[in-house]
């Protein structure tokens, strides 16, 4: 393994123990939740760090949707705007890995008179650096049903969505209650109270 794999292997580890119903010792949910400040949320359900997006980002204008499905996500007051401290977990959700310095790198060039925040613009130049093409898609979508299957242990078809926001909280403590209520919002369309599949793939991939 090469030192960015190893770095965040305990990141997807920690969520995979937890899904199978174990608790882990502090010291690493510490230190994953550490690990998760640098590189959504999708990338911990992966069995490796590794992006495995494949056809997703095969074209501009994939790549374009996919990142405006994040950034509205994560934009839930409608501003327009999004934090940039939200900027590592956005890509996370997007199953990105990227090296820390590089990241606050550009968002210093895209928020010079550092605000706090960035555009949808400013966002899609900060991710399309790390945005990677990939040749498995259909390995991904089998990665994601084996992790949706650890969650839904009563095999329901669904997960409830305090489950979800557990998973979120554990990928980013920084996220408020606010937050996590907007990102449910976006993603639990119906008002069920649960996620299915379908949704939870779609928050995973902007699909």
């Amino acid at each position: 393994l090469n030192a960015t794999t190893e770095r965040f292997a305990p990141r997807a580890a920690s969520l995979r123990v937890r899904a199978a119903g174990s608790r882990l010792p502090e010291h690493v949910v510490t230190q994953s939740r550490a690990q998760l400040s640098s590189p959504w949320v999708g990338g911990v359900f992966w069995k490796t760090p590794r992006n495995e997006m494949s056809d997703y980002f095969d074209d501009e204008e994939q790549r374009m949707l996919i990142m405006r499905k994040a950034f509205q996500m994560f934009d839930t007051q409608k501003t327009g705007f999004i934090e940039t401290i939200k900027i590592s977990t956005i890509l996370n959700t997007m199953g990105q890995l990227f090296d820390e310095g590089e990241l606050q790198d550009l968002i210093d060039e895209e928020d010079p008179e550092s605000t706090g925040r960035v555009n949808f613009d400013g966002f899609a130049n900060i991710a399309s650096n790390f945005l990677q093409e990939e040749e498995d898609a259909e390995a991904m979508q089998q990665e994601l049903k084996e992790a949706f299957r650890l969650y839904d242990r009563e095999g329901n078809g669904y997960i409830t969505t305090s489950t979800l926001k557990e998973i979120l909280k554990a990928l980013d403590d920084k996220l408020s209650n606010e937050d996590l209520d907007g990102i449910i919002g976006e993603i639990d369309t119906d008002g069920s109270g649960t996620v299915d599949f379908d949704e939870f793939m779609e928050m995973m991939t902007g699909e």
